[in-house]
């Protein structure tokens, strides 16, 4: 067993001295696109931030998913969270998976470029939808009688650009017309649908996607059905 560690040690680290090099020179000619999609990322959570101070509670609009699928409430909203942070580490982990694998079908630079750009399309279509429609959060934090359903004054613009990291992105009201949850997670599961090889996790990737759009309505982050860059949430 030592023998074959040893000997194996080396062509794992030759591999993975050839991939950086690789992916080095991708990043040097495509760092701009990497760069405007992460900086992005931050005007997207600006945007949710800035809503919520917008954000009136008033009575929960009817929806037929609310009346076939019982509130998770904040007891069980880990639950969730927890299938969508395993969605996205996942698709994070994959995109590295040339730097140690065999197996190379993608470049994780041009993979994160293309990933990056169809993200920044989305999250500009719903600050737009969330800033045109403003409607009362259904979520249990958003509604009449909740410390987080409006947001004070801010004393400082640091304030609102520090975004209040991580409760402020936790708690957001006023952007939950479509979810941002289900705009990644379709966008990382329909790229391994594309780029990925293996079948079984192809299924289980969409089996969790499928699950994720359930649990959003149980936990009362959405309001209505939204299309999004070809993509249908209900």
């Amino acid at each position: 067993m030592s023998f074959y560690i040893g000997h194996e040690a080396p062509k794992l680290w030759r591999r993975i001295c050839v991939e950086t090099t690789t992916e080095i020179n991708l990043l040097a000619e495509n760092w701009k696109y990497i760069l405007g999609g992460l900086i992005f990322q931050y005007i997207h959570g600006l945007g949710a931030r800035g809503v919520h101070y917008l954000h009136r509670p008033g009575p929960t609009l009817q929806d037929a998913g609310y009346f076939l699928l019982p509130e998770l409430g904040s007891d069980n909203a880990y639950i969730s969270e927890t299938v969508f942070t395993t969605i996205f580490l996942s698709f994070v982990l994959w995109t590295f998976h040339p730097f140690i694998f065999k197996t190379k079908k993608i470049y994780t630079v041009l993979i994160w470029c293309r990933v990056l750009a169809f993200l920044v399309v989305c999250q500009f279509l719903r600050m737009l939808t969330f800033y045109s429609t403003q409607l009362p959060g259904p979520n249990y934090h958003c509604r009449e009688g909740s410390k987080l359903a409006t947001l004070p004054r801010p004393d400082s613009v640091l304030e609102v650009l520090l975004l209040n990291f991580p409760r402020g992105l936790l708690y957001g009201c006023g952007d939950l017309i479509f979810s941002s949850h289900m705009i990644f997670s379709l966008v990382f599961v329909r790229t391994y649908q594309k780029y990925g090889t293996r079948r079984f996790i192809k299924q289980c990737a969409w089996i969790a996607v499928i699950a994720q759009s359930f649990l959003i309505v149980a936990s009362r982050k959405t309001l209505h059905c939204r299309r999004c860059c070809g993509m249908v949430h209900c």
